[in-house]
């Protein structure tokens, strides 16, 4: 069973975030470049922004149609051909396709800083420079940023902010996970608590019908006071038999 541990440290990177708590975070963490972000954090974000981008172009784009078809007029000539034609009266753009055109660009410019942040944190903690970044300025350099955030948290992330421990982190290539912070594995102590043995170890006391064994320097248990120790039988003797057998 795994044991819950909440929801890290701002300063943490969240290995269990999910959808609307990476496009939290991302405004949180607004113009943070310092520290790092996790793969979820990022790749959520960017779908966050991919998709609510779509949205708003798609409606830009249906408010733009809709206003250049209703400032335009169509006219059939005498052999048939049909021809569009803009007209002086009522032109220029709806007042829902002028806020849908603001609200795009403003949501563009609000989520350009973010963007450029969770990518650097992201950068951090797969073990690349934040200025790697820059490549996005170069033909073929957007490719190379996404493929280095697609990489695992390295092991020396930690010189980018808080050690590798978060819930979910990776460990090092070589490394057991160690109890404590971070989810708790079957079989697996909690914080404080001593581990149990499992089936067929040794555990702290003898089993049934077994005796302890005296520890290192200490004596095995003597003969009460006028009791006899039995003799030991040779090889092929009977034991003697006791009085009235």
């Amino acid at each position: 069973m795994t044991q819950s541990t909440g929801t890290p440290p701002i300063d943490h990177p969240d290995y269990d975030i999910g959808f609307v708590g990476a496009i939290k975070r991302g405004f949180a963490k607004y113009a943070t470049f310092d520290g790092r972000a996790s793969r979820a954090e990022f790749w959520w974000w960017v779908l966050g922004i991919y998709l609510i981008n779509i949205v708003l172009g798609i409606l830009v784009m249906t408010s733009l149609i809709g206003a250049l078809a209703a400032n335009a007029t169509t006219t059939v000539d005498e052999n048939g051909y049909t021809s569009v034609e803009a007209t002086s009266e009522g032109a220029g753009l709806s007042g829902f396709a002028i806020a849908v055109l603001i609200l795009f660009v403003l949501w563009t410019l609000a989520t350009i800083i973010p963007s450029i942040a969770v990518t650097v944190r992201r950068l951090h903690d797969a073990g690349y420079s934040g200025w790697m970044y820059l490549l996005n300025f170069i033909p073929a350099g957007g490719l190379v940023v996404l493929v280095l955030c697609a990489m695992a948290t390295s092991p020396s992330a930690a010189q980018y902010g808080p050690p590798v421990g978060g819930p979910g982190a990776p460990q090092p290539f070589g490394q057991q996970p160690q109890p404590g912070f971070g989810p708790q594995g079957y079989g697996q102590p909690a914080f404080g608590q001593q581990p149990q043995p499992g089936y067929g170890q040794p555990g702290h006391g003898p089993g049934y019908g077994q005796q302890p064994q005296p520890g290192y320097g200490q004596q095995p248990p003597s003969q009460g006071f006028g009791q006899q120790q039995p003799p030991s039988q040779g090889f092929g003797q009977q034991p003697p038999r006791g009085y009235g057998q």
